[in-house]
């Protein structure tokens, strides 16, 4: 299932909402679905920092600000991100 989103207040411009099989669904190939997923919207596409919900880990592992929102999101952003894909409800972020 993809959905896709637009005008997110608050946020990136676009927001695409993949439904991926969890069996056998691991960071790597989560990142390689995300990677492709934003290569057809555009091929100039760059992966700015992402989110593994199952263990914790984001990147970049850095605090940016006291904005009560994810130091991934406000770095992101703060480079002019204007795409997120959520895969699996937020199991994974890129």
């Amino acid at each position: 299932m993809v959905e896709i989103r637009t005008g997110i207040a608050g946020g990136p411009k676009e927001k695409i909402c993949l439904r991926a099989a969890a069996a056998g669904l691991d960071f790597e190939k989560a990142k390689a679905l995300a990677k492709r997923t934003a290569r057809e919207i555009s091929g100039e596409a760059m992966l700015l920092s992402w989110n593994n919900a199952e263990t914790g880990d984001y990147y970049p592992a850095v605090e940016c600000g006291r904005s009560g929102r994810p130091a991934w999101v406000v770095y992101a952003e703060a480079r002019g991100a204007d795409l997120t894909i959520d895969i699996n409800d937020g199991q994974y972020t890129f």
